[in-house]
């Protein structure tokens, strides 16, 4: 079904200026009782230093967290990667969490959501995605005492963070890998709803495929939903019979469509992102952009935790934190694109090669 790659590759304890005898002024009597005299008032420091030991520090109090996800907390993607994120600090923290998902990504809902939270009396508000961006700042600055985090954005404020993982850096991984593999010369992408991260990851991807393949066509599709599995699958379709044998699918719920629409052709890959999909079916995905979000939910409540998280700062994690950034090949991708995918890899961690965030090309449309 579709294209399968092959390789071409640690006297008392007295301190002893306690212990200062004048022979001439002292008979040894004399020097006998001042040892003894010491020795017991040392033996009585002892004594009551063991009588009252001191006590052991009270441990921290917990910490109260709200979660906003303007979707399905079990969306198989972005959403219920931001919801992983804090359940690990409530099991590796003892964060207590409270969670608020299904929101619509409007900002009228997600303003009323994130004023529920923050008035739940919780010490930390995080917002999953960039979506959040303008209701985080004005319900923010409604409530000053209470810390914000925005993920997937950089919105900041005086008590308003945000925490980033560089989807755009994997991203543009996976179009550097789709550029060397495509055998029509078309390949796709496939999105939903456009918040800046998902136009930075689609801009990446189309800049890594030129890199690697300056000849190679790109069709690229914002569909408005992120979870609709029937459009996912009409929009796939659409790209396959135009020519794409790699589509890149920056989806949460509606990416099964894609994979059906793939099955049902008889040919095509996918490129997953947020997680690890050539684990799960290495048959449809020829890759994965992991851009972990989950990383960064956990992260802000860490920081929060050991007092390190401030506003007004933008925290990004890239590709020198493969736990939360990296491409990831099925088994069947030949050695000497692992190799050059490794080295492009690297070139962005060292500054090399700076991945564009800003595309200004055509568009595909809906079917």
């Amino acid at each position: 079904m579709g294209l399968v790659f092959r390789s071409p590759v640690a006297h008392f304890g007295i301190p002893k200026h306690l212990f200062v005898i004048q022979q001439r002024r002292m008979g040894m009597r004399n020097v006998a009782k001042a040892v003894a005299g010491v020795a017991a008032a040392v033996g009585i420091f002892a004594v009551g230093a063991c009588s009252a030991p001191e006590s052991a520090p009270p441990p921290p109090a917990k910490v109260r967290v709200g979660l906003l996800l303007a979707g399905p907390r079990h969306d198989g993607g972005f959403m219920e990667a931001g919801h992983g994120g804090a359940k690990r600090a409530e099991q590796q923290l003892g964060a207590e969490i409270t969670v608020v998902d299904q929101v619509a990504p409007k900002q009228p809902e997600l303003e009323r959501a994130l004023r529920e939270l923050a008035g739940s009396g919780v010490d930390l508000v995080v917002a999953q995605g960039g979506q959040n961006n303008a209701a985080a700042e004005v319900v923010a600055a409604e409530f000053p005492r209470t810390k914000f985090v925005v993920t997937q954005s950089d919105v900041t404020g005086p008590n308003l963070a945000s925490y980033e993982v560089l989807q755009e850096q994997s991203a543009w991984l996976a179009g550097a890998a789709a550029g060397l593999l495509t055998e029509s010369g078309v390949v796709g992408h496939m999105s939903g709803i456009r918040p800046v991260p998902g136009l930075k990851g689609r801009a990446a991807f189309v800049a890594g495929v030129a890199h690697t393949n300056p000849q190679a066509r790109v069709l690229t599709n914002f569909s408005g939903d992120q979870d609709d599995v029937a459009l996912a699958r009409r929009v796939a379709t659409a790209e396959l019979d135009a020519g794409a044998d790699l589509i890149f699918t920056m989806l949460n719920a509606g990416r099964p469509g894609v994979a059906e629409a793939i099955r049902a052709a008889g040919k095509g890959r996918q490129f997953g992102n947020v997680r690890d999909f050539t684990a799960e079916d290495p048959a449809v995905f020829a890759g994965s952009a992991i851009a972990d979000s989950g990383v960064a939910v956990f992260r802000a409540i860490e920081d929060f935790a050991n007092g390190r998280l401030h506003g007004g700062e933008n925290v990004r994690i890239g590709l020198e934190a493969p736990d939360a950034v990296r491409l990831t090949l099925a088994p069947d991708v030949p050695e000497h694109v692992r190799t050059q995918v490794d080295a492009l890899s690297r070139r962005i961690v060292n500054g090399e090669i700076e991945v564009s965030t800003s595309y200004t090309g055509p568009e595909f449309p809906n079917p």
